[in-house]
């Protein structure tokens, strides 16, 4: 080739690359989960798997958590753009740290109700949260159970308890041993652990908080405010994504859990399928959730969680329910019409 038919090559390889349309790469997002890679993180884990967020232009990483006030912390340090946590977790922190630059934002609601639970040996004796008086009660210092029991217990007119603290995975044991008298905790994560150590379901008496006057909100989607403010499309485009995965897992919660088993393949799948039906049963397709909507909230039982985590938490400031929560990213109401009727 000559010097001048290389040159025209060159030239016209270089018009062509000029001329090629320009793809734009997806947002990443980096997800922060409350905990580890079990039945309901299919959650998040199956519209990842179906490619939900990745047709939504958006490159979603999901890593496992270790509680909510971690993922609230990892997501206000900007370590990660989004996560699953207890909402209050993050009244927790507004009020703590009225301050911080980043304070995340709920911005989708999936626990419409707090799964927290008291649990009880049924051979225990106690049938009441009245029961729970001057007893030994056991949770790790950040169990969401453990921190909102002031509510639980004023509802109830408990007094006199006594906290031992524990890592999580003593918890149901040191039960079991009878080193306490009840635990707290999701009711989907202590009840079926109860039964991994040998405890028959049936011999475990569970006190829902929601049954006995406490009115909490539980686990809600939290967003940074640098990416709300930076990428607000992305974090709407999430959600939308999210709302569709959650159709199928709701409809389909076995093949949901197997996802979870592709990201961990040592989970007990029939295990795992239970918790997420627990999970669903009891937290997301509850009768407060086909109430308000699924991922919504209302400002007047917002407004009393706002006051009653204040009080209970003793918070350096009150709540402010307006700075935790944001429904302005929420999908339309056909894309939030992921419940089935209740049976």
């Amino acid at each position: 080739m000559t010097q001048r038919a290389l040159l025209q090559a060159t030239l016209a390889s270089a018009a062509l690359l000029l001329a090629a349309p320009v793809f734009a790469q997806n947002t990443p997002i980096k997800f922060q989960l409350d905990w580890r890679f079990e039945g309901p993180a299919a959650m998040f884990l199956t519209p990842a798997a179906k490619g939900y967020f990745k047709d939504a232009k958006l490159d979603v990483t999901i890593d496992a958590g270790n509680g909510s006030g971690g993922a609230v912390t990892r997501v206000a340090s900007s370590v990660y753009d989004m996560g699953f946590a207890d909402l209050a977790a993050v009244m927790e922190f507004h009020a703590n740290n009225p301050d911080a630059p980043n304070k995340p934002v709920a911005v989708m609601m999936v626990y419409a109700d707090t799964p927290a639970s008291v649990m009880v040996l049924k051979k225990s004796g106690i049938k009441t949260p009245a029961d729970l008086n001057g007893k030994k009660l056991g949770a790790p210092v950040f169990d969401a159970g453990r921190r909102a029991f002031p509510i639980f217990a004023k509802a109830n007119g408990i007094s006199g308890v006594q906290w031992t603290t524990m890592d999580p995975p003593l918890r149901e044991t040191m039960l079991v041993r009878g080193d306490v008298d009840a635990i707290t905790g999701f009711t989907f994560t202590s009840l079926l652990n109860l039964e991994a150590r040998g405890t028959k379901a049936e011999d475990v008496l569970v006190l829902p908080y929601p049954q006995f006057g406490v009115k909490l909100y539980g686990n809600a989607i939290i967003a940074s405010p640098k990416l709300i403010k930076e990428n607000p499309a992305a974090v709407k485009a999430f959600l939308q994504a999210f709302a569709k995965g959650m159709k199928d897992v709701i409809a389909k919660p076995a093949a949901a859990v197997e996802d979870v088993k592709a990201r961990d393949g040592i989970i007990n799948t029939a295990l795992e399928l239970r918790r997420l039906n627990m999970a669903i049963d009891t937290a997301i397709n509850t009768p407060n959730a086909r109430a308000e909507g699924f991922g919504n909230t209302t400002p007047p039982r917002l407004s009393l969680m706002a006051s009653q985590v204040s009080d209970a938490f003793g918070t350096k400031t009150r709540v402010n329910p307006e700075a935790v929560w944001n429904g302005s990213f929420l999908p339309s109401a056909a894309e939030l019409n992921v419940l089935p009727a209740k049976k």
